[in-house]
């Protein structure tokens, strides 16, 4: 445990000087806006790339895996929502906070962190985890939301939700390499070489824009984001190594199925809570509280699913 400890730590230690360094102002807020675009847009992009087009398809895509991380994540976001209706949220703000106990930070912690501690084997695992989330369940929230306000869900909602998919930098460069993979292209060696440059600023980068944003995030409702953060640290990587054994994943994809699965709440939650205006407090509060938390329960996670 303390071996796994001591691996991830350079990673939330680099969320920390991030954190620090939003707090001490000598890196502004709108400094953090541009270096999450440069991440977004560029660096990650190219870090999907290069790991999506070197993929074997045929080992990539596996129904029993996607039912599994489906069930699961769709199990919690529902009691999510019914906990939420329990407690007198209206439909839309239900739906956000159910978004919120599921959905995690994936991208700018899971890929590089998770590759980097669990090997190459965790690429098309993690990817499958990403790819699933950004266009199953945003697109869910988008059109719960989008029939809470009008009645019905509209051509303009699904027009919304659509867009959202295929103008996100990361499903598009993960489409792309996997199409350049389909294609059994070699990337060539200056390409390969440019790809894995920019591709490294991906991981620091974008663990310290975390921490920077961290500082800008307004926090208030602090008993429902505990919840929040417990659902998304425990019960979702819980339900997902339930759905995994019931589903009969094989134990190295269901293992780093579930280490996706503990990672902190997403920041680009916060932004859809606060694009649809709802939620927006219990949403900030819930990522500043499931990061510092995981600091603990992410090697936990991580060390369990090395010992089998």
């Amino acid at each position: 445990m303390l071996a796994i400890f001591l691996q991830t730590l350079p990673f939330f230690a680099l969320i920390g000087l991030g954190w620090l360094a939003g707090r001490l102002r000598v890196f502004p807020a709108e400094a953090t806006r541009w270096l999450t675009h440069f991440v977004f847009w560029f660096a990650l992009s190219a870090m999907l790339f290069r790991f999506a087009a070197t993929l074997d398809l045929r080992a990539l895509f596996d129904a029993r895996f996607v039912a599994a991380y489906l069930v699961g994540s769709g199990a919690l976001w529902a009691l999510g929502f019914a906990v939420s209706r329990r407690m007198g949220q209206p439909l839309a703000d239900s739906a956000m906070q159910a978004h919120v106990g599921m959905t995690g930070n994936t991208g700018f912690l899971g890929v590089p962190m998770l590759v980097a501690l669990l090997g190459e084997r965790a690429v098309g695992p993690v990817l499958m985890v990403l790819t699933l989330d950004m266009i199953v369940f945003s697109t869910l929230i988008t059109l719960i939301i989008a029939a809470a306000r009008h009645g019905r869900v509209g051509i303009g909602a699904l027009a919304a939700a659509l867009k959202g998919v295929v103008t996100n930098p990361m499903i598009v460069s993960m489409a792309a390499g996997l199409s350049w993979a389909a294609l059994r292209l070699p990337l060539p060696p200056p390409a390969h070489d440019f790809l894995t440059l920019l591709g490294a600023a991906a991981t620091p980068g974008a663990l310290f824009a975390i921490g920077a944003s961290l500082t800008t995030r307004p926090v208030g409702r602090v008993g429902p984001a505990v919840w929040l953060s417990a659902a998304k640290l425990i019960l979702h990587p819980a339900a997902v190594a339930a759905a995994a054994w019931a589903f009969g994943v094989p134990p190295s994809p269901a293992g780093i199925m579930v280490a996706a699965a503990a990672l902190p709440v997403a920041g680009n939650v916060y932004m859809l809570a606060h694009h649809f205006r709802v939620a927006e407090q219990r949403a900030s509060a819930a990522i500043l509280i499931s990061t510092a938390v995981s600091i603990l329960t992410v090697p936990a996670v991580i060390h369990a699913i090395t010992k089998g």
